[in-house]
This record gives structure tokens, sequence and C-alpha cells, in this order.
């Protein structure tokens, strides 16, 4: 048995069998589930009605235009903040570099649940935030019961959780660069700003291209922050795609509906990752 081809592939087959089972099959049959409704106890095929019903819908546009107005303004602003805290704890003048390190990356493995409940405590009306604001004379804010506010507070919520981990990304990144072209930048007469940005970012790029896709792809299936913290409200200000498709499914149980909408999702994360790959360029 060692000595046939196929030995290799019955160390394979556990996990080609998971892959199959947990993996391929939901696929396809939720892209199958579709095309399909619900009624007399039993699916039925439905054509395109699921998809046409999609775009006739203003909950799912809603949702759709808040879900591209978090992914446009918390992507970029986690990303930068992720590779300037990248470059200070890269620094050889910073002084305990693990406590920090440990410090940023802990809110990536902080319970969502957990983080989301806080975050919901710290914004409330009488919550220790706008206690804060009081004492230097501002006005409370009404984070979770305005619908710019409740957008902002997701944005702030999952750049306190994500940026952390981003940052560990760069910062392996930028210790893969060679320490010899900062030295060569600095005999040409180069500062640090310009070796940051005609050096560093040039050197980061591939990396920043691998965290800009999982960001889009995490924001894009964005669920967990607007349905602990606002549960799609005031008047789906904060509806997401992600979370209307778990209303979709598992409070109105329309999974056909629902499964509709995940697959509009994955087609917009496709093109999105496609317009990043281009705009990076071959490399």
């Amino acid at each position: 048995m060692s000595r046939s081809r196929l030995f290799p592939y019955w160390f394979l087959a556990p996990a080609l069998v998971l892959f199959l089972i947990f993996t391929v099959y939901p696929v396809a049959a939720s892209f199958i589930l579709s095309f399909q409704k619900f009624e007399a106890g039993s699916y039925a095929f439905n054509g395109l009605n699921n998809y046409i019903r999609l775009f006739n819908d203003e909950i799912f546009w809603t949702a759709l235009k808040n879900t591209f107005i978090i992914f446009v303004f918390q992507v970029p602003i986690m990303l930068l903040l992720a590779i300037v805290l990248a470059g200070a704890l890269n620094s050889q003048l910073l002084k305990l570099k693990g406590f920090f390190r440990v410090s940023f990356f802990l809110p990536a493995v902080t319970s969502l649940v957990a983080y989301s409940i806080l975050f919901s405590i710290m914004l409330q009306e009488e919550g220790i935030i706008n206690n804060a604001l009081s004492y230097l004379g501002i006005a409370a804010v009404p984070w979770l019961s305005d619908g710019f506010w409740a957008k902002a507070s997701i944005i702030l919520a999952m750049t306190w959780r994500w940026t952390g981990y981003n940052m560990v990304i760069f910062l392996a990144a930028l210790q893969n660069i060679p320490e010899e072209i900062y030295e060569a930048a600095s005999l040409d007469g180069a500062g640090k700003i310009r070796q940051f940005f005609h050096i560093t970012i040039p050197q980061l790029k591939p990396v920043i291209l691998f965290a800009g896709t999982l960001s889009t792809i995490g924001t894009l299936q964005l669920f967990d922050e607007p349905f602990n913290l606002t549960k799609g409200g005031p008047a789906d200000s904060t509806m997401t795609l992600g979370l209307y498709i778990y209303q979709n499914g598992f409070e109105y149980f329309q999974f056909g509906y629902a499964s509709a909408i995940a697959y509009v999702v994955v087609v917009l994360v496709a093109i999105l990752t496609f317009i990043q790959f281009k705009v990076a360029g071959d490399r």
C-alpha cells in the first residue's frame, strides 16, 4: 500500500471529506436555495424571484449603503493606524515593545459579544464616555440613538478591535525590510518621513493589499457590532448586509431570500477584491 501512488491521498482523505461536507456542500446548497421558496411545507423552485425582490427591496439598499459607508471610512482609518503603530513599535528607540505589542493586539482576541456589550455600556446616554465629555463641558452625544453617531460608534468599535490585528501583520512585514535600504536612504539625505513614503509603504504594498482584502471581506460580512450595539437601528441606519441576512434567515425564516442576499455579498466581495488587485498592480 505504501508504494501505491494513491497512498498520499489516504492522508488527505479525512481533511478532504470534511472540506466537502462543511464547505463545498453548504456553498452549493445555499446557491440552489437562493432560487427556491418555502411553500406548503417544502421548498419549491422560485426562479429569479428572490433576486428580483432583492433589487426592489428598500431595506436591502439601505443595508448596502450603510455597509459601504462603514467600509469607506473604517477600513482606511484602521489600516493607516495599524501602519503607524507598526512603524512606532518597530523603532529601535521604543522600550517595552513586548508590552505594547500585546496591549494593542489584545482586543483582537477578545470575544466579539463581550467587547460589543462593553462598548454598548460605555456609549449609553449616561455612560462613561458621555460622563467624561460632560466633565470637559461638552454636551452628551447620542451615540446609539442617532443614525450618524450610531455608525460612528460601530466604526469606533471595529477600529479598536481590529487595528492591533492588522498592526501585527504590518509589524511582521516591517521586520523583513532590510535595514541597509534605510541606511542607504539616510546617506542620500532622505529623512524619516520621506523614507516612510518612499521605502516603507512600497515595501509593504503586498501586505497592505492582503490586509485590505481581509478587511473588505470582514466589513461586507459585518454582523456582530450592529447586532449587539444597535440591532440595526435607529430606523435601519446601522442595518448591514450581514445583519439583514440574519434577520431574513433566522427571524423571518426566509432562507431562500437570505441566500440570495448572501450571494450578492459574494459578488460584491469578488468585485472589490478584483479592483484592489488591479489598483495595486500585477506585483
